[in-house]
């Protein structure tokens, strides 16, 4: 009975985001709103967030991430389009990312940016400073699904890397296809440009970064994403940012009251119990120096739990699952909708999540999910300090595997988890 309702809400929620229900950045429709249309929005582990010092661990063991084949040949064709809500490029599965735990193959990249009053517009912040513009370069897991659109609600479906942007040097490389944005000023509008060397887009150095989990930046707001933000901005030319913000609409052509697009970008989610891990250190915001085991590595011991008993959890991956620093929860302490300040309640639960098995094993868990959030540690803490406690006491196979799919997981794709 589990399994269906589970299946049923997940059916449910294909049609909503196939019906496209309409969402914009401002207005009824605004990202204040997406949550009525879009459960995902309201949710946990939402994107973007700001890099703030407190949220920052260093971990040793990250290592560069490696682009593959992203010098394009200029005799390729690349489809420049304009969604509505950005300007996108999309780009062959061919180019990917090494140095994460699967292959990701690129499908596109994407801008986001502020207005010509108002220039700052990334999505992500460093300590609260927000950049005139970001970029982000969306690649699937192509090990284990065929294209973006079946990856975009697994659990370890995307990885996106984040480019902030400051004003300042003309940037040559954008001028690569910004040249072509005049073909593309109204919605659906598309036009090909000639492929170039996609690397050149990017920072010189790529060395240093943030990576978090986290989630799409715009509806449906699937919690999928693995993130790596390059310290490092690039550039481009005050000339250039307002072909961004000053050229393009949101709406059609023949439109009455044509739309600028600008100020396409989320504000700053709540981090909830995540922490951001970085690969270098400065100052005094760090923390000290931390050995916590990287999201990937706590994912994978969680999907053993799923994928089979828990015999096969062993004592080296044990310390895994452990939260890296243990709290004692606040009951009192609510979960709060970062920008509305709106507590998830009970109502909140009924309208977005699959009912909870009555009595079931971890229903207590969920609940202190909600209710008291662990400030210290990396996603799915709280799940993980229980799931530790219970493999202490015993062996309880598949009782516990069938309750972390109800409670734990009860909205994502199950088989993303296996």
């Amino acid at each position: 009975m589990a399994v269906t309702s589970i299946i049923l809400n997940l059916v449910l929620l294909s049609i909503t985001y196939s019906e496209g229900a309409k969402w914009t950045y401002k207005g009824p429709d605004g990202e204040t709103n997406w949550s009525k249309n879009y459960p995902y929005c309201g949710g946990v582990f939402q994107s973007p967030i700001d890099f703030e010092p407190e949220l920052l661990r260093y971990d040793h063991s990250l290592t560069q991430i490696e682009l593959l084949h992203y010098n394009l040949s200029d005799k390729e064709l690349l489809t420049l389009v304009n969604n509505g809500h950005s300007v996108q490029l999309s780009l062959p599965s061919r180019m990917s990312l090494s140095g994460l735990s699967h292959r990701y193959s690129a499908a596109q990249l994407h801008l986001h940016w502020g207005s010509q009053s108002l220039p700052a517009g990334s999505e992500h912040t460093i300590n609260g400073k927000r950049f005139p513009a970001e970029m982000h370069v969306v690649h699937f897991n192509s090990d284990k699904y065929p294209n973006v659109s079946v990856a975009a609600d697994r659990a370890d479906g995307l990885a996106v890397l984040g480019v902030l942007i400051e004003v300042g040097r003309f940037n040559p490389a954008f001028d690569r296809f910004l040249t072509y944005i005049d073909g593309i000023k109204y919605k659906n509008q598309t036009v090909k440009i000639p492929a170039f060397n996609i690397r050149e887009l990017l920072p010189d150095q790529l060395d240093e970064f943030y990576r978090y989990d986290g989630s799409l930046t715009t509806p449906p707001c699937y919690p999928s994403v693995l993130w790596t933000v390059f310290r490092t901005p690039i550039s481009i030319s005050h000339t250039q940012f307002l072909g961004l913000a000053t050229t393009v609409y949101s709406s059609t052509v023949g439109d009455d009251s044509p739309v600028t697009l600008s100020g396409n970008y989320r504000r700053t989610q709540n981090p909830g119990d995540r922490t951001v891990l970085v690969n270098f250190q400065e100052g005094d915001g760090m923390q000290g120096v931390d050995t916590a085991t990287s999201p990937l590595r706590r994912r994978q011991a969680i999907q053993k739990l799923l994928a089979s008993s828990l015999a096969k959890a062993t004592h080296k991956e044990a310390p895994q699952i452990q939260p890296r620093i243990s709290h004692t929860l606040d009951s009192s302490k609510k979960w709060e909708n970062w920008e509305n300040k709106h507590i998830l309640g009970q109502s909140t639960l009924k309208e977005n999540l699959p009912k909870l098995k009555a009595g079931s094993l971890l229903l207590k868990l969920w609940n202190s999910r909600i209710t008291g959030l662990s400030e210290e540690s990396l996603c799915y803490s709280t799940v993980e300090k229980r799931t530790m406690l219970e493999l202490k006491k015993a062996h309880l196979k598949n009782r516990l595997a069938e309750a972390l799919r109800e409670v734990v997981f009860p909205a994502l794709n199950l088989g993303s988890y296996l």
